[in-house]
């Protein structure tokens, strides 16, 4: 049953929410999967706080033409064939989604088409890998507060790379602090 201009309209609003409020979403390509798997799959993101959603090319088109074309304008050629959306605040957890349900399902779908990272655009199924090692903004601030509490440690350990007299004398009361 064909939708009324309503209708389209309705998505397309719902939809430009969506991406006003997610700074990351995937699209992906989940054609071949039986009824089964798709639910699984959706089963998947909601349990991992992804929101995923399935509508047509064009109105997803639409939906990001009105919000920024030219934001947009790297993403919008991916939109062929099934397009199923996967909006999340991680910007790596629909890539880890995709990647281990593909290690329990036969085959290589869902097929990554591109992500959209805080305004940058990844295109094409070969960029799952990088988008799984993306490091979550929680991350990284623990990786800042790692090296934080040790600049110490990183001060010596810079001044015994560069040799000399100076690193010998901060070794020597490093040893005493201990």
């Amino acid at each position: 049953m064909a939708m009324t201009p309503t209708q389209k309209n309705e998505v397309i609003e719902v939809l430009k929410e969506k991406f006003s409020q997610y700074e990351n979403f995937y699209l992906a390509d989940t054609e071949s999967l039986t009824v089964e798997q798709f639910s699984n799959l959706r089963r998947t993101c909601f349990e991992k706080n992804v929101e995923m959603r399935v509508a047509k090319n064009k109105l997803i088109q639409k939906a990001l033409e009105a919000l920024d074309a030219d934001k947009y304008s790297e993403t919008i050629p991916s939109l062929k064939g099934v397009t199923a959306l996967m909006f999340s605040e991680s910007p790596k957890e629909p890539a880890v989604i995709i990647s281990s349900f593909r290690d329990d399902n036969p085959g290589d779908r869902p097929v990554l088409k591109a992500a959209f990272i805080d305004g940058d655009t990844f295109t094409g199924d070969d960029q799952l890998a990088a988008l799984k090692a993306i490091k979550s903004k929680q991350e990284l601030i623990g990786e800042i507060i790692g090296l934080l509490q040790s600049p110490a440690k990183n001060v010596i350990s810079g001044l015994k790379s560069g040799g000399g007299k100076l690193a010998g004398i901060l070794k020597t009361l490093g040893e005493r602090a201990e």
